[in-house]
This record gives structure tokens, C-alpha cells and sequence, in this order.
């Protein structure tokens, strides 16, 4: 998990496209907010996920905001569900 993901904050799904080099988790902060964070994985970096873009500090309300904000920002995603 990125530093960009407190440790506070619950991954309730992690989607990956079909390389497996990129994936969104989308979380839940304990204030009840949800947020989403891109990340890849080269091999450079040992197989380490890291951020590709700074999604994560933006709140929505419910699930579906959140996913439905993700699929509009990271490009691969609407495919890969």
C-alpha cells in the first residue's frame, strides 16, 4: 500500500487492468468520506505499487460518486470492469 493511502483509510476494492501494471483502489477514510488512488507497478520498482496521480485527496459521499469519479479520470478503468 502507497504512503498516499493512510493507514487509516479501508481498501474495499482494488481493480487492476489486464497487465496487471495498474490499478484504482477505492477506499473509505474513517470520517465516512470514500476516495480512489491510481497506481502502477514496474519492474524496475520490484513489483512495488506506486501513486501515479493525486486522486486521493478528494472526498465523495458514497461508493458509487467514487467509482463513478474514477472511471471518469484514469482512462483504462471503464475497460478493465
Amino acid at each position: 500500500m502507497s504512503g498516499r493511502i493512510d493507514k487509516s483509510w479501508v481498501v474495499f476494492e482494488s481493480i487492476e487492468n489486464d497487465q496487471h501494471d495498474r490499478c484504482v483502489d477505492l477506499f473509505r477514510r474513517p470520517d465516512g468520506s470514500f476516495g480512489f488512488e491510481e497506481f502502477r507497478r514496474d519492474v524496475e520498482d520490484a513489483g512495488a505499487w506506486t501513486p501515479v496521480a493525486f486522486y486521493s485527496g478528494t472526498a465523495y459521499a458514497t461508493r458509487e460518486a467514487t467509482l463513478s469519479a474514477a472511471v471518469a479520470r484514469v482512462v483504462w478503468l471503464a475497460d478493465a470492469l
